[in-house]
């Protein structure tokens, strides 16, 4: 093909047409090298999502913390936690703590 017949093909005009040039090449400016790229609200979208993961977990956690503050409140329940977390003992008593060696591979 000759320069003439390929500058008059269809696809040549379309191609060279300055309005899509500046278009084309606004568009890979927004969404690739700006400032507010698609790329950077992907990554931002994405940090997003893990803080709400993080936040519903750490909500999840508040209430059975506030269920274990109520439970607590009566005597024998504390006393069971304490014994349980902090390996208290009655004054009588004698507490003996098995630790077991975890197997070595």
């Amino acid at each position: 093909m000759k320069l003439k017949e390929i500058r008059k093909s269809k696809w040549f005009r379309i191609a060279s047409n300055k309005y899509l040039l500046v278009l084309v090449a606004f568009l890979f400016w927004m969404l690739f090298l700006d400032s507010n790229s698609w790329l950077i609200h992907r990554e931002l979208d994405l940090e997003i999502d893990d803080l709400e993961k993080n936040r519903a977990y750490y909500l999840n956690e508040i209430e059975n913390d506030k269920a274990i503050m109520e439970n607590l409140n009566d005597s024998l329940e504390l006393e069971k936690f304490a014994r349980r977390e902090y390996f208290m003992k009655r004054d009588n008593e004698e507490i003996f703590i098995i630790e077991y060696k975890e197997a070595e591979d």
